[in-house]
């Protein structure tokens, strides 16, 4: 199990995945605990070890790491988009959609993590882009055996997502709203130097 950091609202997350909170924005602080995964063949009495890591350690950075547009911009992953779970095992659950590609299936590791739906893949479902030049959101299939639907037809090439789409995976259904586009976009804020 990979170590998660809890910010400061309570929520775990991957911190090697997410820079800030994927659930309510609060980014890392420069100096976190985390909660290391007991090692195999550890008794259950003993407690998790917790160790702090330092983000602004040279030795902890990845320089050739590739970091999107709005992340380099902001700081932060900002929401672009939302998927809301109006049928299913989920359903009234909202998920965060960022910037680029996002991955869409069951297990934990997925950008769009949706659980309780065993006919949806573990993993690559689907995928959801937001393209930050122009502005576009697409829906792309996944690497799943089992089909993913839009507005009732089957997905097999990119397909262009327009606001209220129906997004039917496993038994499970979800309404597409964005938030970038037209009206909105995020913008790096200007330094006052």
């Amino acid at each position: 199990m990979k170590p998660l950091t809890r910010c400061k609202s309570g929520h775990y997350y991957d911190s090697e995945k997410h820079h800030a909170c994927p659930f309510c924005g609060v980014p890392i602080e420069e100096d976190v605990k985390k909660t290391v995964a007991k090692k195999p063949g550890a008794s259950g009495d003993e407690p998790a070890v917790t160790r702090k890591v330092d983000h602004n350690n040279s030795a902890e950075k990845d320089s050739a790491k590739t970091v999107g547009v709005y992340k380099r911009k902001l700081g932060i992953e900002p929401v672009v988009g939302w998927l809301v779970a109006v049928k299913g095992p989920s359903r009234g659950r909202d998920y965060r959609i960022t910037s680029e590609r996002n991955y869409i299936g069951r297990s934990e590791t997925m950008d769009i993590s949706i659980s309780g739906d065993e006919m949806i893949s573990r993993e690559n479902h689907a995928i959801i882009s937001f393209n930050p030049k122009n502005s576009t959101f697409h829906l792309l299939p996944g690497d799943s055996k089992r089909l993913t639907y839009l507005n009732e037809e089957e997905v097999l090439a990119p397909e262009l997502l327009k606001s209220y789409d129906h997004i039917e995976l496993g038994e499970t259904l979800l309404v597409f709203v964005p938030f970038c586009g037209e009206p909105f976009q995020w913008k790096a804020e200007e330094s006052k130097e």
